[in-house]
């Protein structure tokens, strides 16, 4: 079905199941766990070198957490791709698949931020409703 899935990876269970989601049904795609540092646009700008310093670190978590996606690819005997990026994150999950990269994108019902909705957080919901590809809710 697919060729390559994007799956928004912050550790959080629903995120680990998207993750094994997507390799168990999805053997032959290419995969790539996406890290967003969630950032509003400008937000860092304002303090100066203390925001580069705060944009550096959320980086750094994203390393370790995307490490723990590498595990869980590994007892998939499977190949991750892992990226970071910075920005409100169901836009920028939505500007990745625009840019045409990914044919589907794999994503749990909520993660770890703010309070979820009562079957889907406020991230899968916007991405559910903007994104231009298939999208898959995993709970």
């Amino acid at each position: 079905m697919s060729g390559r899935i994007l799956v928004p990876y912050d550790d959080s269970g629903p995120a680990e199941k998207a993750l094994e989601y997507a390799f168990e049904t999805f053997p032959d795609a290419a995969v790539t766990a996406l890290y967003i540092v969630p950032i509003p646009a400008g937000y860092w700008a304002a303090f100066g070198d203390a925001g580069e310093l705060g944009a550096e670190q959320g980086r750094e978590h994203g390393e370790e957490i995307l490490e723990n996606a590498m595990t869980i690819a590994t007892e998939y005997d499977r190949e991750l791709e892992t990226e970071i990026d910075t920005g409100k994150p169901a836009q920028t999950i939505v500007d990745r698949v625009e840019e045409g990269e990914f044919d589907t994108i794999t994503i749990g019902s909520h993660g770890r931020e703010g309070v979820s909705r009562i079957l889907l957080g406020s991230v899968a919901e916007m991405v559910v409703r903007r994104s231009p590809t298939t999208v898959i809710v995993v709970r």
